[in-house]
């Protein structure tokens, strides 16, 4: 099914279901995706699809065109309500992440001072010290836990290289309360495979997670734009906002995007 690249280093900026007039910042070249998961819902395409041989952008090629688009946005008078690491794969996997948040911070401050900072990223390499620090700047830290089950990330997720969720919930709950915790609902099925996390088979043992990370907030979503695999589909209104009132019955926020 259709899938997209993003433009690089900068795109946008993008009207987000979550955050609001987005700048993006793209730490992945245009020309293909690098990324730690692959996912079956994302975006971007399946890896094998989006294969390039580029490396990653540096610090100094996004802060470059961020100082640009920043100011030419100023010009015309509206500035993004957040500037968010994305693009086409996972950020903080680029060898410069950590010098690109130190910059947008002094970008933002300088250029857009009400403008938030975000990430979104998939928390493989949230354990990096460098990166911790740098996802410890940002205003919103946002996280992917689509679940606290093994076989099921290994379904949906399908990571590149070893993950241990056990692992990413302590390297989540280290933040401190510094973290969103972002995860994905849905239905259907690929390959012969049940993908419905909707369950309390699921959702059980991720609300255990949660009580664990203590998020400052959870972001629940479902399947928005076209997969790269056919069979995906939508959690139902009615699920996510059950869900999400026994999030909130935790003492955690928690926001809906249907």
């Amino acid at each position: 099914m259709p899938t997209f690249l993003n433009d690089s280093p900068v795109f946008g900026p993008v009207r987000s279901r979550r955050l609001g007039l987005s700048l993006g910042v793209n730490m992945m070249p245009a020309a293909g995706k690098i990324c730690t998961f692959d996912c079956l819902y994302c975006e971007n395409g399946l890896n094998a699809e989006r294969r390039c041989a580029q490396r990653h952008n540096t610090a100094e090629t996004v802060l470059a065109s961020l100082e640009r688009s920043l100011l030419e946005m100023r010009k015309t008078g509206e500035l993004p309500d957040v500037i968010t690491f994305a693009g086409n794969g996972e950020p903080t996997a680029a060898p410069e992440f950590p010098e690109a948040v130190a910059g947008a911070v002094r970008l933002r401050d300088e250029i857009a001072p009400s403008c938030r900072i975000a990430v979104l990223s998939n928390g493989t390499r949230a354990d990096v010290p460098a990166v911790h620090d740098a996802l410890m700047l940002v205003d919103d830290n946002i996280l992917k836990l689509d679940t606290a089950d093994r076989s099921y990330i290994q379904l949906l997720d399908r990571p590149v290289g070893p993950y241990d969720v056990e692992h990413q919930i302590e390297t989540f709950a280290s933040f401190g309360g510094h973290v969103i915790v972002q995860t994905m609902f849905l239905t259907g099925s690929f390959d012969g495979h049940n993908l419905d996390n909707t369950g309390e088979r699921y959702v059980g043992p991720w609300l255990d997670a949660l009580q664990r990370i203590r998020p400052q907030e959870v972001t629940i979503y479902t399947v928005a734009r076209d997969t790269p695999v056919p069979g995906l589909e939508k959690a139902s209104p009615a699920i996510l906002d059950g869900i999400a009132e026994r999030v909130r019955a935790l003492g955690i926020p928690c926001q809906v995007s249907y």
